[in-house]
């Protein structure tokens, strides 16, 4: 079974799946469409991603423009990340709002991140490896994406100055991809 959490931002969701231990170790389902279809999620997935990280390497915030927008559900295979999804529908009584939560190994937690949100997440340990599948193929043209430290949505890391992909550092503030998004 499936547990549902809810967040303050509406759609936002963090899974909790039933993990079946034994002697051998242990199983769950990451992904089962009834399961998800009664938690709200009937969206079809076309891509899967991964990543592996470095400790204090941070990767956000990312989306994509509509038509392109991406639902994503996000899982730490191993290792261990602070994920955080940021509202940017702006006609969202949570719009530039965040949401952070601890995905690990050990947890199995999943997040699902609606199309309509920013999402980024700091590694917390060398080798984490993240994975989620996505809703939309990527599409260059679309991609977008905001600063990690913007003061105006305050998310707290926990970090002063992460390893970020030079793309990362030099993405614009919230102020700025409001435009963008009307």
């Amino acid at each position: 079974m499936l547990e549902i959490l809810n967040t303050p931002l509406d759609d936002l969701l963090v899974l909790k799946p039933a993990v079946h231990t034994d002697g051998r170790g242990d199983f769950f389902e990451t992904y089962n469409k009834n399961a998800f279809a009664y938690a709200g999620i009937t969206d079809d997935f076309v891509q899967d991603n991964q990543s592996r990280s470095a400790k204090n390497v941070l990767r956000g915030l990312h989306f994509q423009l509509a038509p392109f927008g991406q639902g994503k559900l996000v899982r730490v295979v191993s290792g261990e990340a602070l994920d955080v999804a940021v509202d940017i529908r702006t006609q969202s009584k949570t719009y530039l709002k965040h949401y952070a939560v601890l995905l690990s190994g050990e947890n199995n937690l999943m997040l699902w991140i609606p199309p309509g949100f920013a999402h980024g997440f700091l590694s917390l340990q060398d080798d984490t490896i993240v994975n989620y599948m996505c809703t939309q193929f990527y599409n260059k043209e679309s991609e977008r994406g905001i600063r990690w430290n913007d003061g105006l949505i305050g998310i707290d890391w926990g970090i002063k100055n992460p390893i970020l992909s030079e793309k990362d550092s030099l993405l614009p503030l919230a102020k700025d991809v409001e435009l963008m998004l009307k």
